[in-house]
């Protein structure tokens, strides 16, 4: 089959282009015609001045300017001919090209294909070793084994999150709610499935979701995953104050510096609550437990007041990078944006001993909009 469709694509190649050579050689001369026309121009005129239908002078005239069109026309056929390629040429040509073609084709194949090289099927190149499979041949080498075995809830749990990751939301819900129904249900496959739910709606914790999170949180009650998932739902069904209090809750068991609490912080804020700064204690689970029973007023006051106390603090003892930050970044969240200003000037004199601490720290401080 590769060699018939070789065969016709140089046939249709060749064939482009002996057509014009073919169209050339059959085409009239449309300068004899002309030259024919003329030739019967002047023995009309001759026979019309016998007849005396035109006068000598007349005559005279009409014969002058035919006979200057009639050389013109000669003229140009014997031009046409000369240009026209001969019989012999025309030969020459065709033969070089139903040779050259073919001959040139073959050369340049032989040299630069492998025209020894078995083919490669799918199925082959998925029996490779992994190390050298693309992403997209590992994804079918797992979906050929599921297809095999569709029982095989570990294989399941491996593609799902690729599933994820490219953007086959739904392809992971499939895959995730599989491994769990081999598997059993655990937290993490609880929230994975959860995530994977939220994430084909377009971001909404639906009710299938929702329980899927729940069930994560009774398995598992420190899931901080679940735990943010289950406040959001608070959240898009309006209960903005839920949402605050239980990633409160989150952000109290969070380690500081960790991404979870950033991550928790920025949502606190996008909905408008005040997060505690995150000091190097923080606020203790009693605490967050006392705070979810204010009114907002009561605990945006105990919030500023953790605030102020990490101000003296710094005040008194200098503070580091991380400190400093923390106070610009709570002054921000409250929206005092005048103490702000004043921690930015106290926090680059503090840091002026340290080029790389204060140039984060001015980073800080422009991404937060305190500058101009």
């Amino acid at each position: 089959m590769f060699w018939i469709v070789i065969a016709v694509m140089t046939g249709a190649a060749a064939l482009a282009l002996l057509w014009p050579l073919a169209r050339r050689d059959a085409a009239p001369d449309g300068h004899a015609g002309d030259i024919a026309v003329y030739k019967d121009q002047l023995a009309e005129v001759e026979r019309d001045r016998d007849r005396g239908l035109i006068g000598g002078a007349e005559a005279e005239a009409a014969r002058i300017e035919i006979s200057r069109r009639l050389i013109a026309a000669d003229a140009a056929g014997r031009g046409a001919t000369a240009a026209r390629p001969s019989r012999t040429r025309q030969r020459a040509a065709a033969l070089a090209v139903l040779v050259a073609i073919p001959a040139l084709g073959l050369g340049v194949y032989g040299f630069v294909g492998s025209p020894s090289l078995p083919d490669q099927p799918l199925e082959a190149r998925l029996e490779a070793s992994p190390d050298t499979l693309s992403l997209d041949e590992l994804v079918a080498r797992v979906e050929a084994m599921l297809a095999k075995n569709p029982q095989d809830g570990r294989a399941w749990e491996v593609l799902a999150p690729i599933y994820l990751r490219a953007g086959r939301a739904d392809d992971a819900v499939q895959a995730y709610g599989n491994a769990l129904r081999i598997l059993g249900s655990t937290a993490r496959r609880e929230s994975d499935y959860g995530e994977a739910v939220t994430v084909a709606a377009s971001n909404v914790v639906t009710a299938d979701a929702r329980k899927a999170f729940e069930r994560a949180v009774a398995l598992q009650p420190d899931d901080a995953r679940a735990g943010y998932y289950l406040g959001l739902a608070k959240e898009q069904d309006g209960d903005k104050q839920g949402a605050l209090a239980d990633w409160t809750a989150l952000l109290a068991r969070a380690p500081a510096a960790s991404q979870t609490a950033a991550f928790l912080r920025r949502e606190i804020a996008r909905v408008g609550g005040a997060p505690a700064p995150d000091t190097a204690g923080g606020p203790s689970a009693e605490e967050v437990a006392a705070a979810q029973q204010m009114t907002p007023e009561d605990r945006a006051r105990m919030v500023r007041g953790m605030v102020e106390g990490l101000a003296e603090r710094l005040k008194s003892g200098g503070g580091s990078l991380e400190d400093w930050s923390k106070l610009v970044r709570a002054y921000s969240v409250l929206g005092d944006k005048d103490k702000a200003a004043t921690a930015v000037v106290d926090g680059r004199k503090a840091l002026s001993a340290s080029p790389d601490a204060l140039k984060t720290f001015n980073d800080l401080v422009k991404g937060l909009g305190l500058e101009g």
